[in-house]
């Protein structure tokens, strides 16, 4: 299925068979394809660029596709990276965290850092936890394949 080319967001590099490899969803998603391209939300003069999940409700193209800033993803990217490295040790603790000392690390970025913390603020993080934990470890091989790919093309790039 082609991702349109007539809406806001401007596809310019595209993966139009994402649904084949959308994690556990794969060839059952709404998730269709991906592109990297000219953000939707450009002002005259000022333009940047996004990256867009494209979803299809079967019918149309749905209003909860999303586009994220590039930076966004790599943000996200680094989150992900650092939960992951987190539970390798989380075992260590009863309630797989430490009430006490909550935050996990402060990355550095641009001058300042972001702080990756377990949400006490939920009710029910106690049991929520536990569930992440087992789902993360559950998709370890799916994650670790595409983690795998990532730091080889980063190494490739010369960032590693």
């Amino acid at each position: 299925m082609k991702i349109p080319v007539t809406l806001k967001h401007k596809p310019v590099i595209v993966s139009e068979n994402y649904e084949n490899i959308d994690g556990r969803k794969a060839y059952h998603t709404d998730a269709k394809g991906l592109s990297l391209g000219l953000a939707q939300w450009n002002d005259r003069g000022k333009v940047d660029i996004s990256a867009k999940v494209w979803r299809y409700t079967g019918e149309k193209w749905s209003r909860q596709s999303e586009e994220l800033p590039m930076h966004r993803v790599l943000d996200l990217s680094i989150l992900i990276c650092r939960t992951m490295q987190y539970f390798q040790e989380a075992y260590r603790y009863p309630k797989l965290y430490d009430s006490a000392h909550t935050t996990i690390d402060r990355v550095g970025l641009q001058g300042d850092a972001m702080t990756v913390a377990v949400c006490t603020e939920n009710p029910m993080i106690d049991e929520d936890i536990r569930l992440f934990s087992q789902t993360l470890s559950d998709d370890g091989e799916m994650i670790g394949e595409r983690l795998r790919v990532l730091g080889q093309m980063l190494k490739d790039m010369g960032y590693a």
